[in-house]
């Protein structure tokens, strides 16, 4: 049976559940998850989880926040002038796009609105899952390794380009 190793691509998928039961991500919503290991695409908890399960199994992991999206930062939650922004209908639980200079250069970041008064906006910068514990149900639907994929070819010595001991097969 092959299971999972380092490099492969592999296609998923998933719940992903706060320690509430609560749903904040699903396959169900966006189809199939498919990604490469290795590649950092995906939580390093989530991917080690993955690495040796076979086709068709089935598992769930619980990732500490630590190691998840991290613990909620404190230093992370500011107050900006609203002045900045005037003309914005700003409500608590909206999503600003907040322009920030890291490297001298502006990248618009992400914050979550907590409090407005009518002189400042209270933002948190933390990313929205921090410092929570979250759980994922993980189904693996297929493994694509080019061993699998070499292993469907084939590969007799009567096939067009034949195969050798050192070379393996040279099918097209």
């Amino acid at each position: 049976m092959q299971r999972v190793s380092e490099n492969d691509s592999v296609t998923i998928i998933y719940d992903g559940l706060l320690s509430t039961g609560e749903k904040f991500d699903s396959s169900q919503d966006t189809g199939p998850l498919q990604f490469q290991l290795g590649t950092g695409s995906v939580l390093p908890a989530f991917e080690q989880a993955v690495l040796g399960m076979a086709a068709k199994e089935s598992k769930s992991i619980t990732v500490a926040a630590k190691d998840a999206y991290g613990l909620k930062n404190e230093d992370l939650i500011m107050s900006v002038s609203r002045q900045g922004l005037a003309g914005q209908a700003i409500t608590p639980g909206m999503i600003l796009g907040m322009n920030m200079e890291q490297d001298g250069q502006q990248h618009k970041i992400p914050a979550t609105v907590l409090s407005v008064d009518t002189e400042t906006v209270t933002v948190d910068f933390n990313h929205p899952l921090a410092g929570q514990d979250i759980t994922y149900q993980i189904t693996l639907l297929s493994i694509d390794t080019p061993a699998a994929e070499a292993a469907g070819r084939d590969c007799s010595s009567s096939a067009k380009g034949g195969c050798t001991p050192n070379r393996g097969c040279g099918c097209a």
